[in-house]
């Protein structure tokens, strides 16, 4: 059962209501999104921390569903290089659950002047963010008061899904309506052992790929923000292009699989090279295969692979803030971290 004795516990549980109320508030705006990009033939997403993980999912929807070619924008291109660039073929979309981010606010503005149209996505209404875009997608997550992005960064992805939606002829709006029931049914995993492992674990790396590369980063990421570990997130080419090489005992895998599609046997070939080179494997969701190979699992959404995303963070949620309480911490308010981030004191500004 998942604890209600932090914030933290709490914005978990209350994603479904949350995803239901983003898709109801967010799905009529898809005329004026087809509006916006009719005409232009390529998306940049600009975000930073954990909705810089919400637009790697976005990334890969826009390319596999919508057909439209998409990257990840360096925002010191604008803010620090400020080059000068023609952008009038070009959507560019700003995540930011504040929509206070000052670097991304002034990449949105550069953007803007290079010619793009301009989506904000973000948690705040009256923010600087949505009140300058061509169209903002206002999430309607609530306040989150835990620092770690929970509620926030779930509707940041249904958000750019019901974009991604608008500009795929509505291929996606069945399969969205399914997303609340889905992140529902995922509260109350028995994620016990899984927490125990991960906080006993002296190393610990996670991976995925494709559609779910967003959510395997997304679960790195929680855990060095709320546990204070050094957690390395891969993509499982890059984890098999050469850092395959430092796995041995004792190394704890959490592999997020996806439960259909391409990339979800290549994940079952990893848990038996990781395994024959020393190293315990958690995975979390997957095919059937997957769950029976690894030494623990925890459950995925039962969707399809391009909403799978949206709910599989879930589970890594719940583990997460399990693991922070087993090791004496408050996940609440890692050490550190405020909600919103100077991006000039982040390890990750060279971007």
């Amino acid at each position: 059962m998942t604890s209600t004795t932090t914030r933290m516990a709490a914005e978990i549980a209350e994603q479904p209501a949350a995803a239901r109320r983003t898709l109801d508030h967010l799905l009529p705006e898809r005329d004026r999104l087809r509006g916006l990009a009719a005409g232009r033939r390529r998306v940049l997403l600009v975000a930073r921390g954990s909705s810089d993980n919400a637009a790697i999912y976005g990334r890969y929807l826009l390319e596999v569903v919508a057909g439209m070619p998409a990257a990840l924008a360096a925002p010191s291109v604008a803010t620090h290089y400020r080059a000068r660039l023609d952008l009038s073929d070009t959507v560019v979309v700003s995540v930011s659950q504040s929509g206070s981010t000052t670097e991304i606010v002034e990449t949105q503005e550069w953007a803007r002047a290079s010619g793009a149209a301009t989506v904000a996505v973000t948690n705040v209404a009256e923010s600087s963010l949505a009140g300058s875009a061509d169209v903002a997608l206002v999430t309607q997550a609530g306040p989150e008061v835990a620092v770690p992005a929970t509620k926030t960064y779930l509707t940041q992805q249904v958000a750019l899904a019901v974009l991604v939606d608008a500009l795929s002829a509505g291929s996606l709006t069945a399969d969205l309506e399914r997303v609340p029931d889905a992140v529902a049914c995922l509260l109350d995993a028995d994620v016990a052992a899984a927490a125990e492992a991960l906080a006993d674990a002296d190393r610990v790396v996670v991976s995925g790929r494709g559609l779910l590369l967003g959510t395997a980063l997304e679960t790195a990421l929680k855990m060095e923000e709320t546990c204070l570990r050094p957690v390395r997130g891969y993509s499982y080419a890059d984890l098999r292009h050469g850092p395959i090489s430092v796995v041995s005992d004792g190394l704890l895998a959490v592999l997020v699989a996806a439960a259909h599609g391409p990339l979800a046997e290549p994940m079952v070939d990893l848990v038996g090279d990781l395994q024959g080179r020393g190293a315990r494997v958690l995975g979390i969701g997957g095919t059937a295969a997957f769950a029976e190979r690894c030494d623990l699992h925890l459950a995925g959404p039962d969707l399809p692979e391009t909403v799978e995303p949206i709910a599989s963070i879930v589970p890594a949620q719940v583990m997460i803030e399990q693991m922070a309480r087993l090791m004496g911490l408050d996940p609440d308010n890692p050490r550190g971290l405020h909600k919103i981030t100077d991006t000039e004191l982040s390890p990750t500004a060279g971007r």
